[in-house]
């Protein structure tokens, strides 16, 4: 049977997950939530730290805790791939390749994974989904020694990060990341059942090894009804996040 501290701490992180303590907000005084739950400030103390420790809830001496984030979303200063945040939030991830071709590296693409321009690359547009539906469009362009076992993997793949991981054994180690928004072109508005010039969220990223070498760089495209980014700074901490939107997805404009 787990602790009571344990237990308490459990509830505060769904009381966060379900916005009762919303980020940004305050959690109660610990004489109220030892109160609250019948237990002593020890005991609240015990748990509060496990979520201080999980970078969900912040703390300065002498003043209550703050909410910074949820399990619903990701810091930018952890990599994670898609697959692995929707996972850890209780979601299901999808994807699903709609082309994937070689073409000789562009100026842009020997540029960014340190290759000679003319260099066979693989491009791949993938449509990713949370519980079925579409709220990013990847195009990702893979480095030439990496390009073969991506080229492997089955198009419903649902984590190709995780895919690689298993078959090669890469680690996708450090990540830039250059935030953005475009205007749907009519290939996005189709694939993500939006109104074509929608805005949508984009992030362009470089992946790269422990080592530094570029593995792939990427264009994703968000529906901004589904997903949004938020930032919570402080004198010490700077973090970027990946959250789900609050707003419920329009099935209205729906054309994974």
């Amino acid at each position: 049977m787990a602790a009571r501290h344990e237990e308490i701490a459990d509830e505060l992180r769904r009381a966060i997950d379900r916005e009762e303590y919303a980020v940004g907000s305050l959690l109660p005084p610990e004489t109220d939530l030892a109160a609250h739950y019948g237990v002593s400030r020890g005991t609240v103390r015990q748990a509060v730290a496990a979520l201080t420790a999980e970078g969900l809830i912040g703390s300065r001496q002498g003043a209550r805790r703050v909410v910074l984030a949820s399990r619903r979303s990701q810091s930018f200063t952890e990599l994670r791939s898609f697959a692995q945040w929707a996972r850890a939030m209780g979601r299901e991830a999808t994807g699903d390749v709609v082309t994937q071709e070689y073409r000789p590296a562009a100026k842009e693409d020997a540029g960014r994974l340190h290759l000679r321009a003319g260099t066979p690359v693989l491009h791949v547009l993938r449509l990713r989904g949370l519980d079925g539906e579409p709220v990013l469009l990847e195009r990702t362009v893979y480095a030439d020694w990496i390009s073969p076992a991506v080229e492997a993997i089955e198009p419903d793949c649902p984590s190709v990060t995780q895919r690689l991981y298993d078959d090669t054994g890469l680690v996708f180690a450090h990540g830039e990341h250059l935030i953005d928004a475009v205007a749907a072109g009519a290939q996005d508005a189709e694939l993500l059942g939006v109104r074509r010039t929608s805005p949508l969220l984009r992030v362009r990223r470089v992946t790269t090894t422990h080592e530094g070498r570029p593995v792939e760089w990427s264009d994703d495209r968000y529906r901004p009804d589904a997903v949004s980014f938020s930032v919570h700074n402080s004198i010490g901490n700077n973090a970027l996040a990946r959250t789900t939107s609050d707003r419920p997805i329009d099935q209205r404009t729906s054309g994974d």
